[in-house]
């Protein structure tokens, strides 16, 4: 237990050195350990992916990842998968403290604020919140009632008695509207109006936003306004377990491209763009952000040659559209191009890759989101009346 409690104060400390958690914050995270919102046994993600960790045949493991700066899988494939081997598709989790209390930073909570969160998941959140806010002052919506009831078990243990909702968390929770801040815990790729229309003008909207193209979604803090609108600038950049309704569909190359031999009318070419310039193994990279907004309706894949070379696969939502490219690392020369479908998806990631390079490789920071009264997004680059280009050929797609 002494290591759990070593383990614990060196997580507290390291957060405090990376600014993320705040005095403001401080109070919560002693009160509110993290293990106490996590099972039995569970997937922490580490270097060599997500490795079962039991508390029961593993507690010194368990105590040291339960205190570690990593985001826990607690559930895979909706629940329907057993035992200790990782599942197929992972659904719920504890995020990373870091993430956490990055997101609470852009929440800027204050005294009495009354906070909606979307995606209970474990409970950690909630409990979080109820300390600095009164549990009173606190709302969680969370569509899986199994995660949910095992969430308001571990908040009764730990002390804490927040109102949790068993429902879509599109629709957010209009009976106990308004809100002050609204904070979401899943990934989201269009942002459901009654979010903004259960918030008070003035109130804050935090959750991870991003497109079809990458896994990656940036925080983004929207600020409602008098006219049922909402806007503001994405920060850092992060990854989340997407909103169910809002998950991609899976995609394969044999939808696109069947047995082994290239299609007849697959068009082929060459491309001098560095493999590094487009493909990034960390899942952060700031093109594949801007890449996702410039090139909507579209997903890309990373792979391996037999010989080792890396490759990229990039499918159209909205179609047949595809493209290969095959990396030509060895000797630095032309990379080799298939595509096939109306549209020329290479054609249109070179074309994003040039607009950013053009305009100084911005981060994340000089874009922003607005959602209009009607509903649409938009996505601008550093003032919201200049929205981004888009290809003539890319489908129309909130965000694009």
């Amino acid at each position: 237990m002494t290591t759990s409690h070593q383990d614990r104060r060196a997580l507290r400390d390291m957060l405090r050195k990376s600014g993320v958690l705040t005095p403001d914050w401080g109070a919560a995270f002693e009160v509110v350990p993290r293990h106490l919102f996590l099972p039995e046994v569970m997937w922490p993600s580490t270097e060599e992916g997500h490795t079962a960790v039991s508390r029961i045949h593993d507690p010194d493991g368990w105590w040291h990842w339960a205190n570690a700066d990593v985001p826990i899988v607690t559930q895979w494939d909706d629940g329907t998968h057993l035992g200790l081997r990782h599942g197929v598709l992972a659904t719920s989790s504890s995020s990373m403290p870091t993430a956490v209390f990055s997101m609470f930073a852009e929440l800027l909570v204050f005294e009495g604020a009354k906070v909606l969160e979307i995606g209970t998941g474990t409970g950690w959140c909630a409990a979080l919140l109820s300390a600095r806010l009164g549990e009173r002052n606190v709302v969680s919506v969370e569509i899986d009632e199994e995660v949910a009831d095992t969430a308001r078990r571990s908040l009764a243990a730990a002390g804490w008695h927040p109102e949790i909702v068993v429902g879509d968390g599109l629709l957010g929770s209009p009976e106990h509207a308004p809100y002050d801040r609204v904070l979401v815990t899943a990934g989201v790729r269009e942002v459901p109006h009654a979010w903004i229309e259960q918030t008070r003008p003035g109130g804050v909207l935090v959750m991870p936003w991003g497109t079809h193209y990458t896994g990656q979604n940036p925080l983004v803090r929207l600020v409602v306004n008098d006219d049922g609108s909402a806007g503001g600038r994405f920060s850092s950049a992060a990854r989340f377990m997407h909103l169910r309704s809002q998950r991609d569909r899976r995609v394969t190359r044999a939808d696109y491209v069947p047995g082994d031999e290239w299609p007849g009318d697959t068009r082929r070419s060459f491309t001098d763009l560095p493999v590094d310039e487009v493909m990034d193994d960390s899942g952060y990279a700031v093109f594949d952000f801007v890449a996702g907004l410039l090139v909507p309706g579209c997903v890309h894949a990373h792979g391996r040659t037999r010989s080792g070379n890396r490759t990229m696969w990039l499918y159209g939502l909205d179609g047949p559209s595809w493209a290969a490219v095959f990396f030509d690392e060895e000797y630095s020369l032309e990379s080799r191009v298939f595509q096939g479908g109306p549209r020329d998806l290479w054609d249109e990631v070179e074309a994003a890759h040039r607009w950013w390079t053009e305009q100084g490789r911005p981060r994340h920071e000089e874009f922003g989101l607005t959602v209009t009264a009607d509903g649409r997004q938009e996505v601008w680059f550093r003032e919201p009346a200049v929205l981004l280009p888009r290809s003539e050929a890319a489908p129309a797609e909130a965000g694009g």
